[in-house]
């Protein structure tokens, strides 16, 4: 069993770093699974996921769980749309670049008005 001892706010926030990271590529594979009827790419998703969820649960040891939650959501749409582009050729209208934008200011806010206890 993996024990993490040594954790502080900079190690959370690596992990949840790494943590959206890892959804951002789970997610990017998720089409190419072909409804998870495509064995690597399928494989790719499932690993990637369960490393994700275990490194945003180490964050939410000191991140409050809805901070973390807003990130991760938040960050993964914004590189997803990204790599759609470029991946899928999915260009967002402007609208929907409107919205990605208001989603990243969110992000913003949440983390630098939180009001996080450090130990």
């Amino acid at each position: 069993m993996l024990k993490i001892e040594i954790m502080n706010l900079t190690y959370a926030y690596i992990f949840l770093i790494l943590a959206i990271a890892f959804e951002v590529i789970s997610t990017s594979f998720l089409k190419d699974t072909n409804g998870f009827t495509r064995f690597y790419p399928s494989l790719v998703v499932i690993v990637a996921l369960c490393i994700c969820l275990f490194l945003m649960s180490h964050s939410m040891k000191f991140i409050p769980v809805g901070i973390v939650y807003a990130s991760w959501a938040g960050l993964g749409i914004v590189a997803i749309t990204i790599i759609a582009v470029f991946k899928y050729n999915q260009v967002p209208n402007i609208p929907t670049m409107i919205g990605i934008a208001l989603i990243v200011i969110g992000v913003v806010v949440v983390n630098l008005m939180n009001d996080i206890d450090v130990k």
